[in-house]
């Protein structure tokens, strides 16, 4: 690889405007498939299997109106006062036109919901009225019923004495006929009154089955009493949009156009704002902050390089990587589902790594430069050297990154994989078009200062001396305790997704949040979806009582404000329910609820319940993310590990590379929660509220830091592992090696902090705490990993650090990262005054 990365140096640095062309038509190309691929990005996360996709699947089968995605507009009064009715009737105009957006399947009037839940209270105490009215008719009828049965038994006693004394006075039977007569006519009128007291006791019996009926809804009705639609002071009101596909196939159009059409007749003295489902945006790529970080990361280049033109070289072919893979892989939004921030995580890192891949060769060929080496023998052994580390850092990158799809998570997989192009275009151009422009430049690279002093030997290794094995134990004990503390935090994460409260204040999204929590509660603005799957063969009645059941059960739970019945499937078997709790969707009691609710038995021993709702949603999510993070570690770990074993031959050194990450990688999710969660020191960063962690925060950041760290561990390490092959004792080579590389990687992780902190100020809550998570994360690994805790581990393990099975060692083939081979051989046959001086052999990490 080093030969091969060699002459690809020396021959781009001769065909240098071939080599920019190439890369200007690679541009052009990628802008062209963007123009005609681009189909814009979705704001929206999902997994396929889980617990809610299971009840929104069942929704889609039986309940087709209820399964797509749904948002609010929120209409609120300037001034705060109750709306007039040229106002709602304005709004409710807009509501009625609305129905016929692309992609809607229905628009709930606030104000005819509200008369009509009026209209049913009314109705319920209309009934009660009537029922007691009939029950009193009835208890008349009764009463009449009961005279008329007193006075048939006062006679029939009469007739009974009677018959009784003419039979025993011995009276002709024509005398006992008169009696039979009277007889046949009481028992006439007892018959007359028995038919009576039937139709009483059917009335009776109709009456209270109505009574029962009626009772049952006015108790649906008083369940529901906490979901509103108009705010009691008749200020807020809540337009329910509902469409017909499933959020994560909804179109930007569809909701742009609700947004449009709202917006598109203002209401005097009435704000209108969206909910995060309508009309959370896309976060810009690009802003100030990024700016800002770019601008610090090239103070550092200027530091690092001395000339204007070598400090701009990383920083325009990273900006020129990011382009490429930016739009490039927006090309194919058209053909993928793309979440909004796949492609910001792939600017982020092509920025990052393009300047510090760079930044490695620029460097080491100046180096060379200095000690007298020709400018295109240069370039190729800067590309044969530091490239060669370049390509393999690369390569653990990309592996990390690329490991993202054994999570089973498409858009995690996705995000992923565009992080990795990113990091394979910025490896490409490091080693192409970066040689080709140092070829242009040729020796402006250096300054003048530099330039004098080309051909002078230098000694820098010599001044090296090993650290006291006291100074190496209490680094060692020190920075291991400092990182256990910062990693304390971590205990306490909770993971979960963004939410209108945690967009930018002033936004549309955030108003409607925030209006709609102090108008109708928090828990409106995350309400839950409950199906229940009913027994076959329920009449209207049995219907009835399954859904006071069922919304029973669920008002009993601890934290659920209101219950509604919202719709029952043609064939009667599946019932689905509105379930407000008492805050908001990212709150730790709602996280509770809907786990209380999927653990609830079934509800009269055969109806089972499903739960879904952006809160359950997100709460899948989070938990099969959760999941997912042992296995992405081992699966990372293990082939980087692989990966370092072999640029290393030895087993410790990167067990201890390892090691060291875990513990960088935890005190970065502590320094997250205490900031994003607890909200110690948010104001500062400009966040008006916490929350839990983006859920898929943890393994996005294990598998970029990982790759980053193994960067620096790559570059240090290998300039120990040269010094001590050639020669050096094993604690001389630590020093060595230390001394030859951290100012490049100093340089290196300043620039990357720089870049990454610049996202911090994103307005998206996502792009900040990725950017927070990366910016720390580099600081802590890179300065007090890499650069204090690694190197007193080396120490104090001395040459056992560079152990390897001997059986190992002769089935490995020689990776050779730091190309000492290719500098030996190409040295060989160079003039003695472009020679390196006596000990300067760096390698990668002796940049």
């Amino acid at each position: 690889m080093a030969e091969l990365l060699y002459r690809l140096g020396k021959l781009t640095a001769r065909r240098a405007w071939t080599v920019v062309v190439a890369w200007v038509i690679v541009l052009a190309v990628a802008a062209v498939g963007f123009a005609i691929g681009f189909k814009g990005l979705t704001t929206s996360f999902d997994i396929p299997g889980t617990a809610s996709g299971t009840v929104i699947a069942e929704l889609q089968e039986k309940l087709p109106d209820f399964s797509g995605a749904s948002g609010t507009v929120v209409f609120q009064t300037e001034d705060g006062s109750a709306f007039t009715d040229d106002q709602r009737e304005q709004i409710g105009t807009m509501v009625a036109s609305a129905q016929d957006l692309p992609d809607v399947a229905a628009v709930v009037d606030p104000f005819e919901a509200d008369t009509q839940r009026a209209d049913q209270q009314a109705q319920i105490e209309d009934g009660r009225a009537e029922i007691a009215d009939a029950t009193a008719q009835l208890d008349a009828g009764q009463a009449q019923l009961d005279a008329g049965l007193s006075q048939l038994d006062q006679a029939q006693a009469q007739l009974d004495g009677a018959r009784e004394q003419l039979e025993a006075a011995g009276a002709p039977a024509e005398q006992l006929a008169t009696l039979d007569a009277q007889q046949a006519q009481l028992d006439a009128g007892r018959a007359e009154l028995d038919a009576q007291q039937a139709t009483i006791d059917e009335g009776r019996a109709e009456l209270v089955t109505q009574s029962e009926k009626l009772e049952l809804g006015a108790e649906l009705l008083d369940l529901s009493a906490g979901i509103l639609v108009v705010s009691e002071d008749g200020s807020t009101a809540l337009v329910n949009v509902a469409f017909t596909e499933p959020r994560l196939e909804l179109s930007a159009e569809a909701k742009e156009s609700v947004v449009e059409h709202f917006e598109s007749e203002p209401i005097d003295g009435v704000d209108v704002s969206f909910s995060t489902e309508i009309a959370q945006g896309v976060p810009q790529i690009i802003g100030v902050g990024e700016i800002i970080g770019v601008i610090i990361a090239g103070i550092v280049l200027m530091v690092m390089l001395g000339t204007v033109i070598a400090a701009a070289l990383p920083l325009v072919t990273a900006i020129f990587g990011v382009a490429v893979a930016a739009v490039g892989t927006l090309a194919f939004s058209g053909v993928v589902q793309m979440a909004s921030v796949t492609p910001v995580l792939g600017v982020m890192l092509g920025l990052a790594v393009g300047i510090d891949y760079s930044l490695f060769i620029i460097n080491r060929h100046r180096k060379q430069l200095i000690q007298g080496a020709e400018l295109r023998e240069s370039i190729g052994l800067a590309n044969g050297t530091a490239g060669n580390a370049v390509v393999f850092a690369g390569a653990t990158v990309i592996v990390a990154l690329f490991a993202l799809n054994v999570t089973g998570i498409p858009f995690l997989g996705l995000m992923g994989t565009a992080g990795a192009i990113a990091v394979l275009i910025a490896v490409l151009i490091a080693v192409t078009l970066t040689p080709a422009l140092l070829g242009l430049i040729g020796l402006r690279v250096l300054n003048r200062k530099a330039r004098a002093r080309i051909g002078e030997e230098h000694h820098e290794d010599t001044k090296a001396r090993p650290m006291s094995t006291l100074r190496a134990v209490l680094t060692v004990i020190t920075a291991t305790i400092a990182l256990l503390i910062v990693a304390i935090p971590a205990l306490s994460m909770r993971l979960g997704l963004p939410d209108g409260g945690s967009e930018p204040a002033g936004s549309t999204t955030y108003t409607a949040f925030t209006t709609t929590e102090e108008a109708f509660g928090a828990g409106q603005n995350g309400p839950l979806l409950v199906v229940a799957n009913l027994p076959a063969g329920l009449d209207d009645d049995a219907l009835l009582q399954a859904q006071v059941d069922v919304a029973r059960a669920l008002s009993e739970l601890d934290d659920v404000v209101a219950v509604a019945p919202i719709a029952v499937s043609d064939d009667g078997e599946l019932a689905a329910f509105q379930v407000v709790p008492a805050e908001g969707p990212n709150s730790a009691s709602t996280d509770a609820l809907v786990r209380d609710l999927r653990e609830l038995p079934p509800i009269n021993g055969d109806i089972e319940l499903g739960v879904a709702g952006q809160a359950a949603i997100n709460i899948d999510i989070s938990e099969n993310l959760a999941d997912v993070l042992p296995l992405y570690l081992t699966v990372v770990v293990g082939l980087s590990l692989l990966i370092m074993i072999l640029v290393f031959r030895s087993i410790l050194v990167p067990i201890i590379a390892t090691g060291g990450f875990i513990l960088s990688l935890f005190a970065t999710y502590g320094a997250l929660v205490a900031v994003f969660q607890w909200g110690w020191g948010a104001e500062i960063l400009g966040i008006h509220s916490t929350g839990p962690i983006l859920s898929f925060l943890p393994v996005i950041l294990v598998g970029i830091l990982f790759g980053l760290a193994m960067d620096y561990q790559l570059f240090l390490a290998s300039g120990m592992r040269e010094a001590y092959v050639h020669g050096s004792p094993a604690r001389l080579a630590v020093a060595q090696g230390f001394r030859a590389g951290r100012s490049v990687v100093i340089a290196a992780g300043l620039i990357m902090v720089a870049v990454f902190g610049g996202f911090i100020f994103s307005e998206s809550t996502i792009i900040r705490s990725l950017g927070f998570g990366l910016a720390f994360g580099i600081l802590i690994d890179a300065f007090v990993v890499r650069m204090l805790l690694m190197p007193a581990l080396m120490h104090l393990l001395g040459k056992s650090a560079w152990w390897i099975p001997r059986w190992l060692d002769k089935i490995m083939p020689n990776a050779d990262v730091e190309g000492a081979a290719l500098e030996r051989r190409h040295h060989a046959d160079a003039p003695a005054a472009d020679a390196p001086a006596p000990g300067s052999h760096q390698g990668s990490g002796g940049l």
